[in-house]
């Protein structure tokens, strides 16, 4: 079931900040996701890109940044 059409639209910029914050508190990417979670937003791996997502309705937000670790 598909939600949103994809876009190559960027993550903006205060959920990039947040989901950076979350990475550097995590100790793997596992726990990252985890932490998403609790504040309602995922990670999609499509390929080589990761789009973020909200849970709640699975809404793609954005892709994240090549270089964003």
């Amino acid at each position: 079931m598909e939600h949103a059409i994809f876009t190559d639209r960027p993550v903006e910029a205060p959920l990039l900040k947040l989901l950076a914050e979350e990475r550097a508190k995590a100790l793997s990417p596992r726990e990252w996701k985890f932490r998403l979670a609790g504040h309602g937003y995922g990670i999609k791996e499509e390929g080589e890109r990761r789009v973020v997502t909200r849970l709640l309705n699975g809404s793609e937000l954005g892709v994240l940044p090549v270089n964003f670790h």
